[in-house]
């Protein structure tokens, strides 16, 4: 029943930060700092993998029309709206996939409790949420420089404390890209890399682990319910420009983060 109720909240938590600005990664620091626990770095591979295919769907399943429209004008085999939009996708991908490859074991290092790195990355998480609520709303669509940027701030995102929709939304916005298009195009950029991952982690993950099929079904369906909510929500507060409310969250946890860490 434990280990049940684990997989439920996994699932939730995979739901809810894939697609809400907070920074799952950061979290993820943060839980093992106050726990003092590792464990939570050693998660089942096959449980990981899970998660994310149920994330990838619930991002397939909101923008499923936006997805079969994509997918038709390919194979038309001419250059069309959804080819192009093929192609600014694709071209978003490489400053992430570059970063991954060539500064794999750095970046390792910085994913060990290094929590005042994460209260600082929470910090510019929250200032980009805050100036993305105060930018102009425009009708500009996502052009190629435009992709370029976006990627450049998905790469960055690797870094734990620093949300991926977060500052992916917020470069978008802050470019003066349409906001509903903005929150589109964060989240679609990220289910090939999230299907990249998930190739990679089979490859070359470690399934020793024990995981039973009811835990795995728990852990996705929690994260495929809650990520059609979170980002469906999301794209709400996107539209409202109400992501200030996450900026503040940000702040209060690196706050109270870097104050326990001076008086500790």
């Amino acid at each position: 029943m434990i280990e049940l109720l684990k997989a439920l909240v996994l699932g939730i938590v995979q739901g809810l930060t894939e697609f809400l600005p907070v920074s799952s990664s950061g979290h993820l620091e943060l839980a093992k700092w106050i726990m003092q626990d590792d464990s939570l770095a050693a998660e089942s591979m096959l449980m990981t993998v899970t998660l994310h295919a149920a994330t990838a769907l619930a991002t397939l399943v909101v923008f499923r029309k936006d997805v079969l429209e994509i997918i038709s004008d390919l194979f038309k085999f001419k250059w069309n709206d959804g080819t192009k939009f093929s192609a600014l996708i694709i071209l978003s991908m490489v400053p992430a996939a570059v970063v991954g490859v060539l500064f794999d074991d750095l970046l390792e290092a910085l994913f060990d409790k290094q929590i005042v790195l994460v209260a600082c990355m929470l910090i510019l998480t929250g200032l980009l949420l805050f100036l993305a609520d105060r930018a102009r709303n425009t009708n500009k669509d996502v052009g190629f420089k435009d992709a370029v940027i976006i990627g450049l701030a998905q790469a960055v995102a690797i870094l734990p404390g620093i949300s991926r929709s977060g500052a992916t939304i917020s470069t978008s916005v802050l470019l003066g890209i349409d906001r509903e298009k903005s929150a589109r195009f964060s989240f679609l950029m990220v289910v090939p890399l999230i299907l990249g991952k998930m190739a990679k982690d089979l490859l070359d993950g470690d399934f020793s682990g024990t995981v039973s099929i009811p835990e795995l079904s728990i852990g996705f369906i929690a994260a495929f319910l809650t990520g059609i909510a979170a980002c469906v929500w999301m794209i709400k507060l996107v539209k409202k420009a109400e992501l200030k409310w996450f900026a503040y969250y940000c702040f209060a946890v690196a706050a109270i983060v870097l104050l326990i860490k001076a008086v500790g």
